[in-house]
């Protein structure tokens, strides 16, 4: 069954046209925008309602820190998200992350509104999810991340599966790998201390 899964990604990646014959440290070496899922991704995947109906998001300051590390880089972050959330607004706003796509069920369609709103080719994206509803994305972008707990084959179809769950430091753990991989994580780290 596991090999069954694994062709059926390869057959599909290959029916997307995404090129699999580039060495991923040259894909990496491309990306411009880190695309990201929220539920399960920059959160545990948990949905909380106050008892005023308010729906409450729980960040991890990891996360955060990963990400000003990768503005530091003169990298940029979007968020595309299945659900709405004022606390999705308020964390993008903090961290810089823009554009922000909430309420959609189409993260495909998403995608390609991001990438207008951007200027940049899918090869240029590195999207982290967790879940199928980010598959279609992951197979389109040029560089794919998983967190630990994603689904078998959202995990199946990334180039690097993060050592920590969502909502956990996966998003700075997926940052860190892609910056090593590219060579600069060294140089960020030292600019950092400063």
């Amino acid at each position: 069954m596991c090999f069954y899964r694994a062709f059926l990604v390869l057959i599909v990646r290959l029916l997307l046209f995404r090129t699999m014959t580039t060495p991923l440290p040259d894909r990496a070496a491309r990306v411009e925008l880190l695309l990201l899922d929220v539920d399960g991704v920059l959160t545990d995947g948990s949905i909380l309602y106050a008892d005023d109906g308010a729906e409450l998001k729980r960040f991890h300051v990891r996360d955060g820190s990963g990400l000003k590390l990768w503005r530091l880089a003169g990298k940029r972050a979007a968020i595309v998200s299945g659900r709405k959330s004022v606390a999705v607004e308020r964390r993008a706003a903090e961290l810089g992350i823009a554009p922000v796509l909430q309420g959609r069920d189409d993260k495909l369609a998403a995608f390609a509104e991001v990438l207008a709103a951007t200027g940049l080719t899918a090869g240029q994206v590195c999207a982290v999810g967790d879940d199928l509803p980010d598959l279609p994305v992951l197979l389109r972008a040029g560089v794919a991340v998983a967190v630990a707990d994603a689904s078998p084959e959202v995990r199946e179809a990334a180039d690097y599966v993060t050592m920590v769950p969502g909502g956990r430091g996966a998003v700075r753990d997926a940052i860190e790998w892609l910056l090593k991989l590219r060579g600069e994580w060294e140089r960020l780290v030292g600019e950092g201390k400063r």
